[in-house]
């Protein structure tokens, strides 16, 4: 089998960065506090970058730096200055849509390699070969590119490195280039300050249009079921079934979106693709486990999109969310046995739950293996969101950062499907 790809994870903030290296992020991307495309992240300081990056390598794992705004004319002193402290800071790509800001990496930073953004919308090979010449290391093909157009790339444009996203949040958009925040909410996604406007719910008055050349012919007619619907969300994406002809293809990196999703969210997401990664290597491939447990994190059906001839619903979003059975996740050992646990939603103590061990291990912990006390060591029967407790649990693979779930037969049963 050939090198496996890259699994290229987001980490919106600090803690974020070390969810995704303790379940298996082989790469992160990331951005700073201005001048990206996800600016309510927060983001990272100059510092924290730093920190980041000494975290990262330890763990062999890469950061990629995300300057990927389409830049406006005031926004060049910050580029500027952005280049000027990323100089000195070991990262290990820059990710960037705009032609001049890359011509201002490359003769500034000309050490850091250059990853082309999607925003820049790749998708053929003569753009590919553009970008080649240019100086980039790497480009991230369109999101609007199926595989046949991805394999034909990918042959006819050596020395340079393709990225792919396979999971997460598509836009309505080509390639995330969105005017809808901009002319509702004056806040250009374009700039990091999408406000989503596709993922609201409308109510469809009046939309039936008739083109000029088909008299008396419907050519564009919009329907809702109900009063409300989100009748221009996407679906989101999810390819975990294909990461073999990635291989085969020789992808470089495939890449999850979702800077902005919980701590929680990413686990679960990372945990899954490293695992089809690593079982692939092993030749246990499982497709049905991993939709499994990523439809559990899904609002939305999880499409393979434009990358087969015809998208291919893969599984349809449950009728009632689950991410909210994310119960706890562990801060600190507090000796003999006990972990200092910060609750995110209410649970039982005497219910049964899991741990979210990487690799898809999901031990189950019954009413008899653990228990729930506050700082005073009183047992607590009720355990509610926002509390911080102590946890009683002799399981030794406990570690800092994991997470805990309420565990569902049937529904969380690791069997293939």
């Amino acid at each position: 089998m050939t090198t496996l790809p890259e699994l290229l994870v987001p980490a919106g903030d600090p803690d974020k960065l070390a969810t995704a290296l303790a379940y298996g992020a082989d790469a992160v991307y990331l951005g700073g506090q201005a001048l990206s495309l996800r600016a309510a992240t927060g983001g990272f300081s100059f510092p924290e970058l730093r920190d980041a990056v000494k975290l990262a390598h330890t763990k062999n794992a890469k950061v990629y730096f995300a300057l990927n705004l389409l830049a406006r004319e005031e926004h060049l002193p910050g580029v500027e200055g952005y280049l000027e402290e990323l100089a000195g800071i070991n990262v290990d790509g820059l990710i960037i849509a705009d032609p001049g800001i890359m011509a201002m990496a490359l003769k500034r930073v000309p050490h850091i390699p250059v990853h082309v953004s999607t925003q820049a919308s790749t998708s053929n090979s003569a753009t590919a070969m553009f970008w080649r010449d240019l100086g980039a290391r790497r480009v991230n093909v369109a999101r609007e590119l199926g595989a046949s157009r991805i394999r034909a790339m990918v042959e006819k444009v050596p020395n340079l490195e393709f990225e792919v996203f396979v999971h997460g949040a598509m836009c309505m958009a080509v390639s995330g280039r969105c005017l809808l925040s901009s002319h509702l909410n004056k806040r250009s996604g374009n700039l990091g300050q999408c406000t989503h406007p596709c993922r609201f719910d409308y109510k469809v008055t009046a939309v039936r249009l008739e083109e000029r050349l088909r008299p008396g012919e419907d050519t564009w007619e919009v329907r809702c079921d109900g009063d409300f619907s989100q009748v221009m969300a996407a679906e989101d994406l999810c390819l975990i079934k294909y990461l073999n002809w990635f291989c085969r293809v020789g992808i470089t990196s495939l890449k999850i979106e979702g800077r902005m999703k919980t701590p929680s969210y990413l686990a679960q997401v990372t945990d899954v693709y490293r695992t089809a990664l690593n079982d692939l290597a092993a030749g246990a491939f499982r497709p049905g486990l991993y939709l499994e447990e990523l439809q559990q994190l899904a609002t939305r059906p999880l499409s393979s999109a434009f990358f087969t001839p015809a998208p291919v619903t893969l599984r349809p979003a449950l009728s009632r969310s689950l991410t909210k059975n994310i119960v706890g996740r562990l801060a600190e050992p507090a000796g003999d046995g006990r972990w200092v646990m910060d609750v995110k939603h209410r649970f039982e103590s005497h219910a049964p739950l899991e741990i979210l061990l990487p690799g898809l291990s999901r031990p189950v912990l019954g009413a008899e293996d653990y228990g729930v006390e506050n700082a005073q060591g009183e047992r607590l029967a009720t355990v509610h969101g926002g509390m911080r407790v102590v946890l009683r649990c002799a399981h030794p693979g406990l570690t800092p950062g994991m997470f805990l779930r309420a565990h569902h037969p049937g529904v969380y049963n690791n069997k293939e499907s």
